[in-house]
């Protein structure tokens, strides 16, 4: 087994939305407020007592547990799509109506009720692959060099 091979790990889950993306993780243990909690005009975090205050989702691979607060969730990352700011894909562990439909509203792949914790295999910055359509979601860790070497 190579070096690289070591560093690479297969999740299987549900498809909530179909497609594939990779990009770089963004990875969360709180909740995400959408309503008073991010800045849909630049995808930022701006719930104020967020472990993420200040980042942005923009284009990342976003791994969370799921959606917080009112139904007006799924508008704001509605409205990040629009916008052109919003995760590349969707990795969460609760799934809920309020969640379904953001993912669904956002237009990206979206999984959940992995065989593996996202929340602990996941790490920002490593380099993830999702396939939704097949279930899969690889992980690269150490991020986009990793997928170089």
């Amino acid at each position: 087994m190579t070096a690289i091979e070591m560093q690479q790990l297969v999740i299987h889950g549900r498809r909530v939305v179909g497609g594939k993306a990779e990009g770089e993780a963004l990875v969360t243990r709180e909740t995400i407020s959408g309503w008073g909690g991010i800045n849909e005009r630049d995808g930022t975090i701006i719930e104020r007592r967020h472990e993420l205050v200040g980042q942005s989702f923009a284009g990342k691979i976003l791994v969370f547990p799921g959606a917080k607060g009112s139904s007006g969730w799924s508008a704001f990352f509605h409205m990040a799509r629009l916008n052109g700011v919003c995760p590349k894909a969707m990795i969460f562990t609760r799934m809920t109506t309020k969640m379904a439909l953001g993912a669904v509203v956002t237009r990206v792949p979206a999984m959940t009720d992995c065989d593996l914790d996202p929340l602990e295999v996941i790490e920002t910055g490593d380099w993830v692959s999702i396939d939704a359509d097949a279930g899969t979601i690889t992980v690269r860790k150490g991020g986009r060099r990793a997928r170089q070497a």
